[in-house]
């Protein structure tokens, strides 16, 4: 009796940033080759590949990464247009792209059955998440002027346009989902604290159709979050640096990731990131907006839209514009200490690359001849030598009249 055909789809995951992503991508990851064996493709030569393919898509310019970008989607769609099964694409700036781009992303597919994903978490948790974002990308903007800007009706100036172009989720799956049957457009909600740690991955598989058990969904990566004072200081040190001190790359290696992400955010002690009351009442209005809409609208949810109403009772908020200064010192001093043992590891390394190297030279010394050291001596004299330097000529015409003769 004939099998029957398994279904030619694409699910893709377009975001939002601080819902997950970072970690659902590195156990995509990580898992390919097992996934694979399972008939999903998660297409990528190398960790980067879907956010170059995204760069590529949405035409941004990113530091000089788009250069590299080129042409990156049409070779990740190719590759899901040849596999038989299902493929997964995921990358949080996806979120921004315009109907126009969505089109051309969903009719790079060919015939394949096209699923959209979107994570969501409600806006009391995200705005302070998105403005330590622009932090660790190596912003100085103020947190008052962040909000001001974001809740600004007008939605004016960059970092408005982008802050609604990953985070409003009933456009964002308005844009990408507008085509499609309202069941193949899934929204998945991030839980509130408390909730077990794998409820969130067990959603995630559940829509991806993975088997949520069969693969390895720890992971060392993560997009890790800083409480007020850790934000302040990456805050800080972004003003000193950012005047040509520090390139992109270091300043991603020893701020972002060896500071922020491996260092400052195991600070769990300090006050989080909250809202201010007024911009707090705003944001439930607006989440209850979203939640009327989404429900109208039908999309296949995973988990509930009742998490993305923020808690009714607010938490004590710190503002990051007047922080208490002695936690900032304890942070700094934490990053210090950090860097100093970097620069100690870093040290040590080079000593034992110097002895491994005069080990190796040594050796090789060793096994030249005692001829070829003399003359090696007598190059090196006849630069400072008059008497070297003719010694060493008459070196040059005897070893070159005998090279003539034979």
């Amino acid at each position: 009796m004939p099998q029957p055909a398994v279904p030619r789809r694409v699910l893709v995951h377009v975001g939002a940033p601080k819902t997950g992503t970072s970690f659902v991508q590195d156990v995509l990851w990580l898992n390919r080759g097992s996934l694979a064996g399972q008939g999903i493709l998660y297409p990528a030569e190398r960790f980067d590949e879907h956010f170059l393919a995204a760069l590529d898509l949405l035409e941004l310019p990113w530091g000089g990464l788009e250069r590299q970008a080129v042409g990156a989607w049409d070779r990740l769609a190719e590759r899901v247009r040849g596999w038989p099964g299902t493929s997964i694409v995921s990358h949080e700036i996806l979120a921004t792209a315009t109907r126009q781009q969505v089109r051309r992303a969903i009719d790079s597919f060919g015939d394949v059955e096209v699923h959209v994903v979107l994570s969501a978490r409600d806006l009391v948790r995200q705005i302070p998440a998105e403005w330590q974002e622009n932090i660790k990308h190596r912003r100085t903007l103020g947190y008052r002027e962040f909000l001001d800007r974001i809740t600004d009706p007008r939605r004016s100036g960059e970092l408005a346009s982008w802050f609604w172009g990953v985070q409003e989720v009933p456009d964002i799956l308005d844009r990408w989902g507008s085509t499609l049957p309202r069941e193949r457009v899934h929204l998945v909600t991030v839980p509130k604290p408390g909730q077990p740690r794998t409820l969130l991955w067990e959603r995630f598989s559940s829509v991806l159709g993975l088997d949520a058990a069969a693969l390895e969904p720890e992971t060392n990566r993560s997009n890790a979050s800083l409480g007020v004072p850790e934000t302040v200081l990456v805050r800080r040190i972004n003003q000193q640096v950012n005047n040509g001190v520090l390139r992109n790359e270091d300043y991603r290696l020893l701020v972002r990731e060896l500071l922020a992400h491996r260092t400052l955010s195991l600070r769990t002690g300090s006050a989080r990131l909250g809202l201010p009351p007024d911009v707090r009442d705003w944001a439930l209005e607006l989440s209850e907006e979203w939640i009327s809409v989404l429900a109208e609208r039908g999309y296949d949810v995973r988990g509930s839209l009742d998490e993305l109403r923020p808690d009714l009772v607010p938490t004590e908020f710190t503002d990051p514009d007047r922080p208490e200064e002695q936690a900032v010192t304890d942070a700094a001093v934490t990053a210090v200490v950090t860097l100093l043992d970097e620069v100690a590891r870093l040290m040590e390394t080079e000593r034992t690359l110097r002895e491994e190297l005069e080990s190796a030279y040594q050796e090789l010394e060793r096994s030249r001849s005692l001829w070829f050291r003399a003359k090696r001596r007598l190059v090196r004299q006849a630069e400072v030598s008059r008497t070297a330097a003719l010694g060493l000529a008459a070196y040059r015409r005897v070893r070159g009249r005998s090279s003539r003769s034979a």
